[in-house]
C-alpha cells in the first residue's frame, strides 16, 4: 500500500513538473511570436505614413522619380516581408526601406518650402516616432527570443522541447550594411 502511494506521489510530481515545463515553453514561445506580430504592426504603421510623406514631396520635387520609386518599391517589399514569418528577409526589406527613405528626407533637405511645410514636418514627427517603436519592437522580439532560447538550451526544461512543438528562434539581426551610410546622389 506504501509503495502504491509513493508511486503514485512520485507520478503526480513528475506530471505536474510536465504540464509546468509544456506551459512555460509554450508561454515563452508565444510572447516570441507576439513580439514580432509587434515589429509587422509598427512596420505596417511606417508603410501606411510613407504614401503620404511620397505625395508631399512629389509636389515639391516631380523630377526626383527615381528616389520616390525605390520608396515604393521597398515599401512593398517590406509588406511582403512581413506577411510571412522570416525574421531575416523582414528585417533586409526593412533596412531598404530605410535607406530608401534616407534618400527621400535629403531630396526634401533641397527644397526649403517643403522643409517649412506642416504636413511634411507632421508627416516626418509621425515617422520618427514610428522608427523610434519599431527600435523598440526589435528589442522586444530579441528579448523575447532569448528567453525561449535559453529555455529550449537548457534544463529541465529541454526535456519538453518536442513535446511543447517549440524550437529556437532567430534574433531580428541587422542586415549586413546597416551601420554604413547610405549613399546619395542626384
Amino acid at each position: 500500500m506504501l509503495i502504491a502511494l509513493i508511486v503514485i506521489a512520485v507520478l503526480v510530481v513528475l506530471i505536474g513538473v510536465g504540464v509546468v515545463g509544456f506551459n512555460k515553453l509554450r508561454t515563452s514561445d508565444v510572447g516570441a511570436q507576439e513580439a514580432l506580430g509587434g515589429i509587422d504592426v509598427q512596420l505596417t504603421r511606417r508603410n501606411d505614413l510613407i504614401p503620404n510623406l511620397v505625395e508631399t514631396v512629389k509636389g515639391y520635387a516631380a523630377h526626383e522619380k527615381g528616389v520616390l520609386e525605390e520608396v515604393t518599391r521597398a515599401r512593398a517589399q517590406v509588406q511582403q516581408a512581413a506577411a510571412g514569418s522570416d525574421v531575416a528577409a523582414t528585417a533586409a526589406a526593412d533596412a531598404a526601406l530605410q535607406g530608401s527613405l534616407v534618400r527621400l528626407n535629403a531630396v526634401a533637405e533641397a527644397y526649403p518650402d517643403l522643409k517649412a511645410d506642416q504636413n511634411f514636418l507632421e508627416l516626418q514627427r509621425q515617422l520618427t516616432e514610428t522608427e523610434n517603436q519599431i527600435a523598440f519592437a526589435r528589442q522586444y522580439y530579441n528579448d523575447a527570443a532569448a528567453t525561449l532560447n535559453k529555455l529550449v538550451a537548457t534544463l529541465p526544461w529541454l526535456l519538453f522541447v518536442g513535446i511543447a512543438g517549440v524550437s529556437k528562434r532567430p534574433f531580428y539581426d541587422a542586415p549586413e550594411g546597416h551601420a554604413t551610410p547610405p549613399t546619395v546622389s542626384f
